[in-house]
């Protein structure tokens, strides 16, 4: 399994990502699912991945092979991000449907991506695709996608995510979002990626990896964990019961 999330803000984009594709007791893989596509200066583009292993490399190779040898569409034509995620969603229905015969059949190829980025001067955004090739588009009241396991990280962003919030808030948001998924399902897990996008650059911000027992990953869940704790003891206390009568009564 796996889960990705990515947030818009009025500053950039954010995005975070698991590394672990399954998980068992005698099985662990680990493969990025962030990928920037394209990054020249002038367009951004970064690709979440979730879903068929097979199927995610396949529509990335074919990403590369548009770009080397000129295919019609590719990342470089397009006109806007709602053209971007057309390209990608035909492009992954395509892949899908090369292997609906045959050995393969019966098995489970669909995959889900978000992509986010920004095309010269045009507003920046972010994506998902579904498997069908249909997308939604991350809005000012619903400014946060997922992909993967999305139901342990979703409670967090629901509370607190804004599209008013600052970028740095924003990355400890999904960093969170993150730490709490891994604490309630095995099968996602380190590394983490992070990477952060600024409105106009069309170039990373930053870009990190935290891996198994990172050290600001400790602290970002040990400072959670007692304010959590903190939080709770404050709440106010239960109304006290009415008094009963001897009858059974109130």
């Amino acid at each position: 399994m796996t889960y990705c999330v990515a947030i818009a803000t009025e500053q950039g984009l954010v995005f975070a990502s698991d590394s672990r594709t399954s998980a068992g007791p005698d099985q662990l893989s680990t493969f990025s699912k962030m990928h920037v596509l394209m990054e020249d200066g002038h367009r951004l583009f970064v690709l979440l991945s979730a879903g068929n292993l097979a199927t995610t490399q396949s529509v990335r190779a074919q990403v590369r092979h548009d770009l080397e040898f000129g295919g019609e569409p590719n990342l470089t034509t397009v006109r806007s991000m709602v053209e971007a995620a057309e390209y990608l969603g035909s492009m992954s229905v395509k892949t899908r449907q090369r292997h609906t015969e045959g050995p393969e059949a019966e098995a489970d190829l669909s995959a889900t991506f978000i992509l986010g980025g920004q095309i010269e001067d045009r507003d920046p955004g972010i994506y998902l695709i579904y498997p069908e090739g249909n997308f939604i588009r991350a809005s000012h009241l619903t400014p946060y996608l997922q992909v993967g396991e999305l139901k342990y990280g979703k409670p967090i962003l629901d509370r607190l995510a804004r599209y008013d919030m600052r970028m740095d808030e924003a990355a400890r948001l999904a960093l969170l979002s993150m730490d709490a998924t891994m604490r309630s399902n095995v099968t996602v897990g380190p590394p983490v990626e992070l990477m952060a996008y600024e409105s106009g650059t069309q170039t990373r911000k930053w870009h990190r990896v935290f891996g198994e027992d990172d050290s600001y990953m400790r602290e970002l869940r040990r400072s959670w964990q007692i304010n959590l704790e903190n939080a709770f003891q404050r709440l106010p206390e239960l109304p006290k019961p009415a008094a009963r009568r001897p009858d059974g009564g109130e």
